[in-house]
């Protein structure tokens, strides 16, 4: 099932490339076959812990976030919930090999996450994930914006309307 809204960015090889991944995995042959099939369409990071993934997003300006749940010393949660201090734009995704129930709600509460994916992904799932994330990310970001706009033009309209009235 396609997304019509998702099209024009299925064909836009251009746009596609703009969007920045950072993959957390600690199975380094994971981030290898990610890089591997996506790094013609996206611009890929990827580190093989949460403390690597970490230095990545603080130097990085990333639309989306993917991690594996099921790591050492940082579970992809906690990963993601220190991302969020640092920044809670971009999109979250967390892949694990494991059915866990409390993982799921764990992720949905502590790590807001946007999807729960099982390993292994399948190429045109995780694709069709990504690019559904980034457009929510993309109509984020643009609404903030126009938000921001709109709050400047109501504060010159203020200004004006004093003005007028001291006058």
């Amino acid at each position: 099932m396609k997304n019509t809204l998702l099209l024009p960015y299925i064909f836009d090889l251009e746009m596609n490339s703009n969007v920045k991944i950072l993959y957390v995995d600690d199975e380094a042959h994971n981030l290898q076959a990610f890089k591997a099939n996506f790094r013609r369409d996206f611009t890929i990071f990827t580190a093989e812990s949460g403390a690597e993934g970490l230095e990545i997003f603080k130097k990085e300006e990333l639309n989306i976030i993917l991690t594996d749940q099921r790591m050492p010393n940082m579970t992809g949660i906690e990963f993601l919930v220190e991302v969020q201090k640092v920044n809670p734009e971009p999109m979250r995704i967390l892949i694990t090999g494991y059915s866990d129930i409390n993982a799921v709600i764990d992720a949905i509460n502590r790590g807001q996450v946007y999807r729960y994916l099982n390993k292994p992904w399948h190429y045109e799932d995780l694709k069709s994930t990504i690019l559904s994330a980034h457009e929510v990310f993309r109509l984020r970001r643009e609404n903030k914006e126009l938000i921001d706009k709109l709050a400047r033009a109501n504060e010159q309209l203020e200004f004006l309307l004093r003005q007028k009235l001291l006058s």
